[in-house]
């Protein structure tokens, strides 16, 4: 359809409210041959198969979450998502503790695999030797183009404001630099996009799509409790903060580099800004935090999500999410000439 013909067709809705279909074609929609320039971020825990599945089927693309490398975990995920066509990402330092989760992740010839937090050259030529997209997630300019480097097909710049873990830039700006330093590899933003806006603010700083995370967690499919979807619900930006109190009580590993942003609770409000204090009774706060996580008990087991928790104010289905993104940031996109250009 000729330009003009598609934004009279848009701007003109039919009697009943209804637009004529348009997608958001970009170079990720062309790559990973989906509808609309979405990843769902491969969060642990959070992106099961079932969420996975109704991304894509909504015409996006979801990412199962492999987490820290749960083998039975990932299979009844895999079981979850069926014959859908969904990708998968890793922790890449947990994933070379456990190279064999990838040989089994590609057995189901997923159409990409995304891979964070580490260094994906060890990896990189399986997962492009299997036919899968391999999608690298950076903080950096510099890993940027450690990944361009090392072949990725899509580098996804995730700013601070994401929720779980992360480093120090911030989304506005490192997108458009690592937009410059990548040549003609597609660059995703991440990290506090959470709706329409977010995705047209994305397009404008040259990223070819985005990738969102605490927005998909509160959705009816998402993994995760229900109290902690309504934790996300009900605060804004300013209720999250950064740091490793969480990474100390887990003890799982994590590089110095990376810190996590979760949601501020009574156990974030009792000891932020006193990790040394807090390692000197780790013994204790350990088993504290154990006990809370068995009870499901969000005052002291954190919510991990990020900045954009302040854009959301509902629990939809994630079709509607996915729907409702793009049509709103096409109205934005589309409006813009006239509501900002003057001749």
């Amino acid at each position: 359809m000729p330009l003009g013909d598609a934004l009279a067709c848009w701007s003109s809705p039919t009697p009943d409210g209804m637009k004529c279909a348009m997608n958001l074609t970009t170079d990720l929609t062309e790559i990973l041959r989906i509808e609309h320039p979405i990843l769902l971020a491969p969060m642990d825990v959070v992106a099961t198969g079932e969420l996975a599945a109704a991304v894509t089927d909504a015409g996006a693309l979801g990412l199962i979450g492999g987490g820290y490398g749960q083998a039975d975990w990932l299979d009844t995920q895999w079981r979850a998502a069926g014959n859908t066509r969904v990708g998968v990402g890793f922790i890449t330092w947990s994933l070379a503790l456990n190279p064999g989760l990838l040989d089994a992740a590609l057995d189901h010839a997923p159409p990409a695999v995304m891979l964070s937090f580490g260094d994906e050259e060890p990896f990189a030529g399986k997962i492009k030797d299997a036919g899968a997209k391999l999608i690298c997630q950076i903080q950096t300019v510099g890993q940027a183009r450690r990944a361009a480097d090392n072949g990725a097909d899509i580098i996804v710049a995730q700013g601070t404001e994401g929720g779980g873990h992360g480093q120090r830039r911030a989304t506005l700006t490192l997108v458009p630099e690592v937009v410059d330093a990548v040549g003609d590899i597609p660059v995703v933003a991440a990290g506090g996009v959470s709706d329409g806006r977010g995705l047209a603010a994305a397009l404008m700083l040259g990223a070819a799509g985005v990738l969102m995370g605490t927005r998909f967690y509160a959705t009816q499919e998402a993994g995760g409790r229900p109290e902690a979807k309504a934790e996300i619900v009900a605060a804004d930006g300013d209720a999250t903060i950064r740091g490793k109190l969480f990474d100390l009580l887990r003890d799982v590993g994590w590089p110095e580099t990376y810190t996590g942003r979760v949601l501020r609770n009574d156990f974030a409000r009792q000891w932020e800004g006193r990790d040394d204090e807090l390692i000197q009774n780790l013994e204790g706060e350990r088993e504290r935090y154990k006990q809370a996580a068995m009870k499901h008990d969000f005052s002291v087991a954190p919510v991990i999500a990020g900045e954009g928790t302040g854009l959301i104010q509902d629990i939809p289905d994630a079709a509607v999410l996915v729907e409702r993104v793009v049509t709103e940031a096409a109205d934005l996109l589309i409006g813009a000439p006239e509501k900002y250009l003057r001749l």
